[in-house]
């Protein structure tokens, strides 16, 4: 359960937000099309115990990566071209809480709610009101879902460092990768026409 009331924009479990479009079962169906399974739930939540330590770590690893690619850190610019620190930072803590709550593997709807407002803020729909930025208006969704590879890629060591058997190291890596597949799955619900998703 998410309990980062402390971080500005996080919202997770909040009466507030719009029930997500997709029902837990699609969900459910979503996830056997991933090959997703109670094993991966398992590994998810051994890798909880591994990482949650490590997220300023993790984060330094995706925060260069991003920085170091001028397309990326513009989703991050206002009209000046400029990255805004401030709009960085709040995003870097919401980030950090991100990983924790992918660890806790914990799908019930308030996740499901809050997988939903997460796809809204990287589109059009709600970019940049959370913090009251003016940055790009829209993170475009080829950059969102190619994420995807870097961020799981790059966590393989961070799931190694406790000495591990390359087996269970593995089996957190492709439970990473799945769950971060179903998420942006999800999060590509505003980018895709109505009733085509």
């Amino acid at each position: 359960m998410n309990t980062a009331a402390s971080i500005p924009g996080d919202q997770f479990g909040a009466a507030s937000l719009p029930r997500s479009p997709v029902s837990l079962s699609e969900f459910q169906a979503m996830q056997r099309s991933a090959a997703f399974g109670a094993e991966d739930v398992a590994a998810l939540r051994r890798s909880y115990e591994i990482l949650k330590d490590q997220t300023e770590a993790i984060l330094d690893v995706w925060y260069g990566f991003v920085a170091s690619q001028p397309h990326l850190v513009a989703a991050f610019a206002g009209a000046d071209g400029q990255p805004d620190a401030g709009y960085l930072a709040a995003v870097r803590k919401r980030f950090g809480q991100w990983i924790l709550d992918t660890a806790r593997a914990e799908y019930d709807q308030r996740w499901l709610d809050y997988q939903h407002e997460i796809g809204l803020r990287h589109h059009r729909a709600k970019k940049n009101r959370t913090d009251g930025v003016a940055a790009a208006p829209i993170v475009r969704f080829r950059d969102l879902f190619l994420l995807i590879f870097p961020v799981t890629h790059t966590l393989r060591p961070f799931l190694a460092s406790r000495g591990d058997l390359p087996q269970a190291v593995e089996a957190m890596f492709q439970a990473w990768l799945k769950s971060c597949l179903l998420q942006v799955t999800l999060w590509s619900h505003a980018y895709v026409r109505e009733g085509d998703f």
